[in-house]
């Protein structure tokens, strides 16, 4: 393939490295362009935060660096700007100008590539330096992080001087290096192939604030300095042993410091340090901080990563203090969207001026550092019930959102295709480490293989678990631990993956509540005991970057409920379906009757893909009776409780017909069950069981009159995966005199998940991968 050759110009110090590219010589393999006037042109990655192959794209062209329009862009664009820069491909792009706004001009504008050409100039726009938009509608590109066979020039670029690309702490204590989160330590940033120093000059809280949250935690703390101050090599007679001794290990190596940062000056709210004041040495050489030292940064973890004593109390504080905020539909922790809780109604704050300052509030509000991305557009899917916030704005220094201003909102101003998410910055745990998938065709799925330890050789040993009784909740911990989105699904047999040599089970009996971060942090058998031995029976998972999310809509279900006393002899349908009471059986059929409890349910799909039954329509079941195929055995549970939680009644509702009853105005219909047709639930859409259907009911024959709570699972036994279970499940209060009853106060939200996880922590192996 032709190409050109790249060629490095140094434009000062403070422009860094450019990507020169022009048309002298074919070499392989960076294709680049020129501009239609023949001057070479350049390209670079710009904006903060960002990594090294991501940013704000700005072409050279003309003697003027400018920025492209996001208008009309596309992924092809992005693998032909990535190719430009080095990159094999793009993984992706992003549009309103996400890594900040540029300057100068807008050179190109409706830019349509096929993703084939070898530059930018090949693709279709509307000409250089002709468009219609403003710098709010900068595009970027993701790069793949692969680099194209032999070219050599480097695209990490320091595109304005208050660039800073990664940083990290780096413990000096032997015992702190051996635990993660990293919490205190000399602050280092990425300068070149190696890490440089910060010096402390007037360093503030306000800087380790910004320091700390970058890493992933929500407040700073402060250090002992002196116990990091360097001391002479010459140790004084009066000075105990074991305090030199301690000392002078921090900083053996003290002639390797390196200073790239000084007269750092945060606000203390800013997302990143590269938003902050500061200046860079003009050379990385020893000496230059004078009277002063390295930056010393210590941070308070949030209460899902805290760790020895602490951890019990902080996660107790985290469930008494966060009451009336979370998250909802992230595949991350630290991420999805944004809700809140007004008048017990959970509800969602609208998009509109939602920023990163007021993004920061809430990731450190729940225990992360600042936010890496204020999402916009119901990007972690639409949430449901009111909108409580808008225009929420936020300082940055507020302890909780409810303390920044916003106005109110009504569903008719904002909808909940605006609802507003979040993604933090959490701490580097390592998780991923411990854990890996083999034998899959793609780096979502695979046979799951767990770490045992460092071998004689220092590598890890790995082994298998079993999968008898391995399911969708255990699933979703693994695939949230390897950073690979959603489980899809939990797979008890994996023998066509058996591509590695590993062959000994060494874990068995999982069982997760599915919101764990690591497998590590699930239960399981003491000692193996697997009922089926041989590496086909090992556990996999197939994950996803999306998943479904089911909500029921609580207010139909108390508009509609009432009781009918149906006859025998028009039950004998629900009968073979088992929808009624076990005393059915003993009934004088077809005389007599059955006391029904009927209401309607509108089940909604809010997630990001749609819900499709586990098994394919090759294994659903027809019944004759009722005319219609079944694609799951059980689709909905619908219980009868006494207020201490004991069963009186119950009912259970097979997949009659998985279709898109109705959907939202701009979503169409994809699923419907007319000629047999394909089942399922469109993302926006929603399925309606009215009450007037065989088994939309529960049978009360036997009930005594009192007072029930009304409970409605969906999705019970976890046969389809979602993006959250936890919203799966709905309860009412019931009053019943023996002749009417009343429902009232319905609502959805994490009692039902609280309740399983107590009685899981209480009888562990009793939950089995069913509701509790």
């Amino acid at each position: 393939m032709g190409g050109v050759r790249g060629r490095r110009e140094l434009f000062g110090l403070l422009c860094g490295v450019w990507l020169w590219v022009s048309a002298a010589e074919p070499s392989p393999p960076a294709p680049t362009g020129q501009s239609r006037e023949g001057s070479p042109l350049q390209f670079r990655l710009a904006g903060y935060p960002r990594k090294h192959n991501e940013g704000r794209i700005e072409i050279f062209h003309n003697q003027e660096w400018g920025t492209i329009c996001d208008d009309d862009f596309t992924l092809a664009n992005a693998h032909v700007l990535c190719r430009h820069l080095g990159f094999v491909a793009a993984t992706g792009w992003t549009h309103s100008a996400k890594y900040g706004k540029g300057t100068g001009r807008i050179w190109l504008d409706n830019v349509n590539c096929g993703g084939s050409e070898k530059s930018v100039v090949e693709c279709r726009s509307r000409g250089w330096g002709n468009s219609d938009c403003s710098h709010e509608e900068d595009a970027g590109v993701i790069c793949k992080d692969e680099r194209i066979a032999g070219f050599v020039d480097s695209n990490v670029i320091e595109t304005e001087q208050n660039q800073v690309e990664e940083l990290h702490l780096r413990p000096v204590v032997s015992q702190a290096k051996r635990s993660l989160p990293v919490t205190e330590g000399i602050v280092e940033v990425r300068y070149k192939n190696s890490w440089a120093q910060i010096c402390d000059a007037n360093w503030t809280s306000q800087n380790s604030r910004v320091i700390c949250g970058m890493l992933g935690f929500p407040a700073e703390k402060k250090v002992n300095r002196n116990f990091y101050r360097p001391v002479s090599r010459v140790r004084p007679k009066h000075r105990r042993r074991e305090d030199f001794r301690g000392t002078k290990r921090l900083y053996a190596q003290r002639h390797q410091l390196s200073y790239r940062l000084h007269s750092v000056s945060c606000l203390g709210n800013e997302v990143h340090i590269s938003m902050c004041s500061f200046e860079f040495y003009r050379s990385n050489a020893t000496g230059v901080c004078k009277g002063g030292m390295p930056a010393v940064v210590g941070c308070v973890p949030g209460p899902l990563f805290a760790t020895g004593s602490a951890q019990k109390k902080k996660r107790q504080q985290k469930q008494q203090g966060q009451k009336h905020l979370r998250l909802k539909g992230g595949a991350k922790p630290g991420e999805g969207r944004v809700e809140v809780l007004k008048n017990n109604e959970w509800g969602t704050i609208c998009d509109d001026r939602w920023n990163l300052l007021s993004a920061s509030v809430v990731c450190r509000e729940l225990g992360f550092g600042s936010a890496k991305e204020a999402l916009t557009g119901a990007r972690m899917g639409q949430g449901m019930g009111p909108i409580h916030m808008n225009e929420v704005q936020c300082a940055g220094s507020e302890r909780s959102l409810w303390s920044c201003p916003y106005k109110n909102i009504t569903q008719e101003a904002c909808k909940h295709s605006e609802d507003a998410g979040v993604r933090c910055n959490v701490p580097y745990m390592g998780y991923e480490t411990t854990i890996r998938l083999s034998g899959g065709r793609s780096r979502f799925e695979g046979r799951v293989e767990v770490a045992l330890g460092a071998g004689s050789n220092g590598t890890h040993q790995w082994g298998l678990i079993c999968g008898d009784g391995w399911g969708t909740l255990a699933a979703m911990v693994v695939c949230r631990q390897l950073g690979l989105g959603f489980a899809s699904q939990g797979l008890q047999e994996t023998w066509y993956w058996d591509a590695s040599n590993v062959t000994e089970m060494v874990l068995s009996g999982v069982k997760c509540t599915g919101q764990e971060m690591t497998l590590s942090h699930c239960q399981h058998h003491n000692a193996v005991n697997c009922p089926k031995t041989g590496t086909r029976f090992a556990a996999g998972v197939i994950c996803s970057e999306t998943a479904s999310d089911l909500l029921l809509h609580a207010p139909l279900v108390q508009e509609t409920a009432y009781i009918e006393d149906r006859p025998l002899h028009m039950l004998y349908c629900a009968a073979e379906e088992n929808c009624l009471s076990s005393s059915a059986r003993n009934a004088n059929w077809p005389y007599g009757h059955r006391r029904l409890l009927r209401f309607s349910s509108q089940i909604h799909n809010n997630g990001r893909a749609d819900f499709r039954p586990k098994a394919g329509r090759h294994s659903w079941v027809w019944h004759e009776c009722h005319g219609h195929y079944h694609s799951m055995d059980i689709f909905t549970h619908y219980d009868l409780l006494t207020a201490n939680g004991s069963k009186v009644a119950e009912g259970h509702k097979a997949s009659f017909c998985l279709e898109d009853t109705e959907c939202h105005e701009d979503v169409g219909k994809r699923y419907e069950c007319a000629n047999f047709g394909e089942q399922g639930i469109t993302v926006g859409c929603w399925d309606l069981y009215r009450h007037d259907i065989d088994c939309q009911w529960i049978d009360i024959t036997d009930v005594q009159p009192g007072n029930y709570i009304l409970q409605v699972v969906i999705n019970p036994r976890y046969e389809v995966a979602e993006s959250d279970f936890t919203n799966n499940a709905m309860k009412c209060n019931c009053k019943y005199d023996g002749h009417r009853i009343w429902v009232h106060s319905c609502h959805i939200g994490d009692a039902l998940s609280d309740e399983a996880s107590r009685r899981f922590e209480q009888y562990p192996g009793q939950l089995n991968n069913q509701v509790v």
